[in-house]
């Protein structure tokens, strides 16, 4: 999920701890603000008295209730570090180090989402053999006509060398194919 441009969300906390989205002008729970971040929105969630920015305590609050709920995304031990960071004084190293994790990580689900759209694709040769089968499957059915059998055999029709020829192409690209394989097997 790509982050979107522009500014965040606004969302305005009221005295009564009412959160009001001013991009639609109506009332949001955390869950709807939850849903906001799942579909690659930013959102600032200020205070409408003083104005002070909320964002972390309720985003911290988003991430409590849903381990709570049994949504377990935290292990103990990364929990169990975190709180140590704020003790140890390496509180200065690892929001840049947290941050770099899961910039990372989101560059990973990206490629890989990438790859799944064409899981083949990143096989060296690929395309070439998406491209041969193609043809073959061309040449296979070029004498067929739409409904009926095969041609029959008795006399050359027109179109037949061409296919004839298409076909020692393929037969020439696929031993070209199996010698460079046997050569990566070496």
């Amino acid at each position: 999920m790509a982050k979107t441009e522009g500014a965040p969300l606004l969302i305005k906390r009221y005295a009564s701890r009412r959160l009001y989205n001013t991009e639609t002008s109506d009332y949001v729970t955390l869950d709807d603000i939850s849903g906001f971040i799942r579909e690659g929105r930013d959102v600032q969630i200020v205070d409408l008295k003083s104005g002070d920015d909320l964002t972390r305590q309720y985003l911290l609050q988003i991430i409590a209730e849903r381990e709570s709920r049994g949504d377990n995304v935290l292990p103990t031990n990364v929990l169990t570090d975190l709180v140590r960071s704020y003790t140890e004084g390496a509180q200065t190293m690892v929001p840049d180090f947290l941050a770099a994790s899961f910039d990372m990580l989101r560059d990973g689900q990206a490629k890989m989402a990438e790859q799944m759209t064409s899981p083949m694709g990143g096989i060296p040769g690929f395309d070439q053999i998406k491209q041969q089968q193609e043809a073959f499957m061309k040449t296979m059915m070029g004498g067929w006509a739409a409904g009926s059998g095969p041609a029959p055999d008795d006399d050359e029709k027109p179109g037949e060398a061409a296919d004839k020829s298409e076909l020692d192409a393929i037969k020439k690209q696929l031993a070209d194919m199996q010698a460079a394989l046997s050569k990566m097997g070496k």
